[in-house]
């Protein structure tokens, strides 16, 4: 069985207070965007197969030990509760960039737990799916319900809004520079938004420049200004909105439908344009 893992984009962004378990509540709006990976499970007829899980990549090259990657963990997660699983075989073809502030690597564990349960008809429920998907990590959850949302707590928390933005089209643009959401945690001091996203998120979509806000923008912009002018770039180009999203470095700009004069980037950005 094949299935095609979506990126999401951050509309907003509020670190609110750290938790004493180290954690940051927050919160902010999940919008599903239609840059996908490639990912297939297939049930193993290998006998030499020594390992109840084999896994290949292609694509964008994944970094890390594969015991790390969330398709392996996915699936020992389940063999845990479901000891009748069999031996599989999983590749996944990488397009969206990693570690970028898009949860790539988070929607490819969650589509895991999906597929596996679609394949092998183990009957999860949505929720018990969300529960799986939590363990893998803060934002895994989100792709198991997949639809805009707004997420608080550690983005665990999920409430499906009624948000389309399909009139609209999307210029995504990762310039390959690596942020450490560690270090990006670090600069900033938790505090609540004077708006609230859950405020802000249905206003005209032209007023939110001004009051919708990533607070991870500003240290990440100052610490790397490349990152800033790419978002004055979008601005200067047309866009209505424009934001990093996540930690980065990934920033999106929204656009009305419609040709986009597209700025001059240096070759090695990762560009893509998103209906």
């Amino acid at each position: 069985m094949v299935t095609f893992p979506n990126c999401k984009i951050n509309l907003g962004l509020n670190i609110i207070n750290k938790r004493p378990d180290g954690y940051h509540d927050l919160e902010t709006v999940f919008y599903p965007i239609l840059i996908q990976d490639i990912l297939e499970i297939i049930t193993s007829q290998d006998e030499h197969q020594h390992n109840n899980i084999q896994y290949t990549s292609s694509g964008l090259k994944v970094d890390g030990d594969t015991s790390n990657n969330l398709c392996v963990k996915a699936y020992q997660l389940l063999k845990k509760d479901f000891p009748q699983l069999p031996p599989i075989k999983i590749h996944l073809h990488k397009t969206i960039p990693m570690g970028a502030g898009l949860g790539g690597g988070s929607a490819d564990g969650a589509f895991t737990l999906t597929l596996l349960n679609q394949k092998y008809q183990l009957d999860l429920s949505q929720e018990k799916l969300i529960q799986y998907a939590l363990q893998l990590g803060s934002d895994c959850p989100f792709f198991i319900l997949n639809k805009p949302s707004l997420a608080k707590g550690r983005g665990e928390i999920l409430s499906e809004i009624d948000l389309d933005l399909s009139q609209y089209q999307f210029l995504i643009i990762n310039p390959g520079i690596h942020i450490s959401t560690g270090w990006a945690f670090s600069q900033i001091e938790p505090s609540k938004a004077f708006y609230t996203i859950e405020e802000t998120i249905f206003i005209p979509i032209g007023q939110w420049k001004n009051i919708l806000v990533n607070d991870f923008e500003k240290p990440v912009t100052k610490h790397y200004p490349e990152i800033g002018n790419i978002i004055h770039q979008l601005y200067a180009h047309g866009a209505i909105y424009a934001s990093l999203s996540g930690s980065g470095s990934t920033v999106y700009g929204i656009f009305p439908n419609g040709p986009i004069k597209l700025p001059i980037f240096p070759k090695h950005y990762y560009i893509a344009q998103v209906d």
